[in-house]
């Protein structure tokens, strides 16, 4: 038989039977000692026990981070949540229609601490037609938003809703939340409303950012802004 027929044994091979003959080390329990390597934390020589005794504590290490990034990201979800559910009280605490608007505005800026909002309606009772909020809203921006089916999170890039901001021209990132009946995502309801949150910082509104919960707060703000219509 041609020898040069029969493939080299490769490292990939000697790993697969190791990891397939774990009794390997039982009948060469001396390897575990002898084997010398190289320390990652320096360049002294270790065994093989302590190399893998190394590889777990940075293994334990990396878990007990992620642990905690969990427990952080919990907590912070946990507090969002707290004013959510704040934020929604006061909305139905609310006696006069007409006081909603101004409810829903001031209810982000203290609890979310958002520096810049506006929001503006249309298609609304013929009572509120000549209200503020109501005013200076185009075809285009009332198609843009019906267009969102989830929250836009990003650079301010000279969206037409930015003029309704006081000193629209320093603003540097934006979230533009539709208000429809229904969920967010519903394609086939229009949009009645755009409600703008704007901040001078660049980075506040990423957009790589969690919406789920700003879509919950688009929500919760057009069912309580439904009554104005």
């Amino acid at each position: 038989m041609n020898s040069s027929a029969i493939p080299p044994i490769t490292e990939d091979d000697i790993a697969q039977y190791l990891a397939n003959t774990p009794e390997f080390f039982e009948r060469h329990a001396q390897l575990l000692t002898s084997v010398v390597l190289t320390s990652q934390h320096g360049q002294r020589a270790v065994s093989l026990q302590e190399r893998q005794a190394e590889m777990l504590r940075e293994k334990i290490k990396g878990l007990e981070q992620h642990i905690m990034e969990l427990v952080r990201n919990g907590g912070e979800n946990a507090a969002i949540a707290d004013k959510v559910q704040q934020w929604a009280r006061r909305m139905l605490a609310v006696r006069e229609a007409a006081d909603l608007v101004q409810a829903v505005q001031d209810g982000l800026q203290s609890l979310f601490d958002v520096p810049k909002v506006a929001l503006r309606l249309w298609n609304v009772a013929p009572a509120w037609e000549q209200a503020p909020w109501t005013q200076g809203v185009s075809e285009d921006v009332r198609s843009f938003a019906t267009s969102l089916t989830m929250p836009f999170c990003g650079p301010n890039l000279g969206f037409e809703a930015i003029g309704w901001l006081p000193q629209s021209a320093q603003v540097r990132s934006v979230a533009l939340l539709p208000m429809r009946s229904g969920a967010m995502d519903d394609a086939d309801a229009p949009a009645f409303g755009l409600l703008v949150l704007a901040s001078d910082d660049a980075a506040r509104f990423d957009s790589t950012m969690g919406t789920d919960f700003l879509t919950r707060m688009a929500e919760l703000a057009s069912a309580a802004l439904a009554r104005l219509r």
